[in-house]
């Protein structure tokens, strides 16, 4: 039988929430998703900025996906990713 344990289960008690954010150059923003956090997409013009939107909105996904940690904590791992061309 598979596995059918909601997220939480998956993170040990200090293990973050993997979020990764990629450089949208056509929108000039960030983007972030997460395989970690169901339903997360967002984005904004800085990483700071992206960091900040995070620290709400995951605990409220989580929440509103029932796969909030029992301990009411959450540790976010954010990994931003731009890739430039020079000459």
């Amino acid at each position: 039988m598979a596995d059918m344990s909601p997220p939480e289960f998956h993170h040990g008690m200090n293990e973050p929430y993997c979020i990764r954010a990629n450089w949208d150059a056509d929108a000039s923003v960030w983007v972030a998703t997460s395989e970690d956090v169901p339903g997360l997409v967002t984005e904004a013009a800085t990483v700071e900025a992206l960091n900040s939107k995070l620290k709400s909105m995951v605990p409220e996904l989580l929440l509103a996906n029932d796969c909030m940690p029992a301990n009411r904590q959450v540790t976010i791992e954010l990994l931003a990713r731009r890739i430039s061309v020079v000459a």
